[in-house]
């Protein structure tokens, strides 16, 4: 018999984290990356971050690193993407969009991403007072 973790989405949650990264939405594009962190500001280094682009009708997924890290490889054209967050103690993955570019576009300015080195950082914090801005599922 396999022991499983305990977390408070049962004892199927390591099955999502066993599934590989699939970081390249288009391979000749420019990296967006960041750091999904917690309340505290510490990285969750056991999550998995999701992304699609509904232009492109491409998606992605990447799990976090021992820093919270996460990447992807985009469109460099892209504008908009749509973010899920799967992370130890949800109940339910929590839904963002990322902007690229035009500020104007956005809710809120937690959901604009930085353009550094000829990409874009965007960091995903669950609670705080910088936290993202999540949407209703």
């Amino acid at each position: 018999m396999r022991i499983t973790p305990s977390q408070t989405v049962g004892p199927f949650y390591s099955i999502g984290l066993c599934r590989r990264s699939d970081e390249i939405l288009d391979p000749g594009g420019v990296e967006l990356g960041g750091r999904l962190l917690d309340g505290r500001g510490d990285p969750i280094v056991d999550g998995i971050v999701e992304v699609w682009d509904p232009a492109a009708g491409s998606w992605g997924r990447s799990n976090t690193d021992g820093e919270g890290r996460y990447r992807f490889r985009i469109r460099p054209d892209a504008v908009v993407l749509e973010a899920h967050v799967f992370a130890r103690g949800l109940l339910r993955h929590q839904r963002t969009r990322i902007h690229l570019g035009d500020t104007g576009a956005a809710e809120d300015p937690t959901l604009v991403a930085l353009r550094m080195d000829g990409g874009f950082v965007f960091d995903l914090r669950m609670q705080g007072d910088r936290a993202t801005l999540f949407f209703a599922s």
